[in-house]
């Protein structure tokens, strides 16, 4: 009976810690800009989330490649633009830890993107799922890039 009290006050300890833990309060993060402040608050979401010790960055669409510049600058622009935003949530790239895209037409972007995101991401790699749909909320687009990652082990503070 001993046991099974200590084991019940153990458990509930435990229960107690990881309701402490949910319990922090969330951070967001928002453009900088109005108009995509405004796109995202008529929509009800955040540029980027943290909690807990994760940053969780919300999808970013890769559009068209602009004339003069190769698909892989292109998506390569975009990785540049994904890293700020991790930058201000006070993590980097050798904080990632999971990779997901979205593809328009799969065959046709995954060499240019993988060669991109190769730019910033290195060694040891994050878990990358890609997935081929049929469109993006913007009828241009070609790939979607959502990222989840740790608060930088330099233990950084999100930038206000």
């Amino acid at each position: 009976m001993k046991t099974l009290l200590t084991s019940l006050t153990a458990a509930m300890a435990m229960i107690g810690a990881t309701s402490a833990a949910q319990a922090e309060p969330k951070q967001t993060l928002m453009p900088d800009s109005e108009q995509g402040r405004a796109f995202m608050e008529q929509f009800g979401f955040s540029q980027a989330v943290i909690h807990n010790g994760t940053v969780y960055l919300s999808g970013v669409i890769a559009g068209p490649t602009p004339e003069g510049m190769t698909d892989e600058e292109s998506y390569a622009r975009t990785f540049t633009y994904l890293g700020t935003i991790l930058e201000r949530a006070g993590s980097s790239w050798n904080d990632v830890v999971d990779i997901t895209t979205y593809h328009v037409d799969i065959d046709q972007s995954m060499p240019p993107l993988a060669a991109a995101k190769n730019r910033f991401v290195k060694a040891p790699f994050p878990a990358w799922t890609a997935i081929d749909v049929d469109r993006l909320y913007t009828p241009d687009g070609l790939v979607e890039i959502k990222i989840t990652a740790r608060l930088t082990s330099e233990g950084k503070e999100p930038a206000e």
